[in-house]
């Protein structure tokens, strides 16, 4: 198989991953179980960090392959298609969400009575609990969108999620294609994905994450309706939809073209 459709395909899944670990906290307020959810995230997102490792020689070797043929332009084709790879992840698994929900619902109500998650996992592979969660399966429907009003969510938190999950997708992509453009210093640009991903990090913890909590933990202590947990786990599914549609793609460059700018600054350091 070409190595650019495996590094889609495992895009792909990472993403469809973390859209599926943002309806958790929605499966924590129904169950009142709010700690116990946010360890399944965790747990869940072992599938992304598996996906990471298996993706990262792939995409490595796509760079070393474009560099060793003089084709680092090349690779602006091939990491678009990674890009659009993450939108279509995050929008299948935004279609999944009334599945998740249904699913990890029922998943914190059992580990009760499992006791680990290893067992959970491995009670859900018996024959009748696959029907079982067979039979959860459903799509979004007419009722799915039904008082998803912004009126108890702030948007000035849903915006900067837009962005944390727009740069998040294409940070460690524009560093890899930076390094392409200069060879001799590819491991220092690749490095330096940490100056556009760390801003991300810095929005993400001072005012996305600590903003879903308080959300979440009113509406566990009945301080306002689940109904503001269901606007505010649709509006960040569909930021990360809408982030890696459109301005994934437009910051692509821009971030490449930024961390080679510090590249340059930092092989000029060493006189070279």
């Amino acid at each position: 198989m070409n190595p650019l459709y495996i590094v889609c395909i495992l895009t792909g899944i990472i993403h469809f991953t973390e859209t599926a670990a943002s309806s958790l906290r929605l499966a924590g307020v129904r169950t009142g179980q709010i700690a116990t959810s946010l360890s399944f995230v965790n747990a869940t997102l072992l599938v992304t960090r598996t996906s990471n490792m298996l993706q990262a020689p792939f995409l490595g070797g796509l760079v070393d392959h474009a560099i060793l043929t003089g084709q680092p332009d090349a690779l602006i084709n091939s990491f678009r298609l990674v890009i659009l790879a993450a939108f279509v992840g995050n929008l299948l698994g935004a279609a999944c969400t009334p599945f998740f929900v249904a699913v990890f619902t029922k998943a914190i109500l059992r580990f009760e009575k499992a006791g680990s998650v290893p067992r959970l996992i491995a009670a859900a592979f018996l024959p009748k609990n696959i029907r079982s969660i067979a039979k959860l399966f459903c799509l979004p429907t007419k009722k799915s969108f039904i008082n998803l009003t912004m009126k108890g969510v702030p948007t000035g938190f849903l915006w900067t999620n837009l962005i944390v999950v727009s740069v998040y997708a294409i940070g460690v992509l524009s560093s890899l294609y930076a390094g392409a453009l200069v060879p001799e210093f590819r491991i220092t640009a690749s490095q330096l994905s940490a100056i556009v991903n760390g801003i991300a990090t810095i929005l993400l913890v001072t005012l996305v994450d600590p903003t879903c909590a308080y959300i979440t933990d009113q509406a566990i202590r009945g301080k306002r309706p689940e109904a503001d947990v269901r606007a505010m786990v649709f509006y960040i599914i569909a930021g990360r939809v809408v982030g890696t549609l459109i301005l994934s793609q437009l910051l692509f460059l821009p971030s490449a073209e930024y961390i080679k700018s510090a590249t340059l600054m930092v092989k000029g350091m060493f006189g070279q």
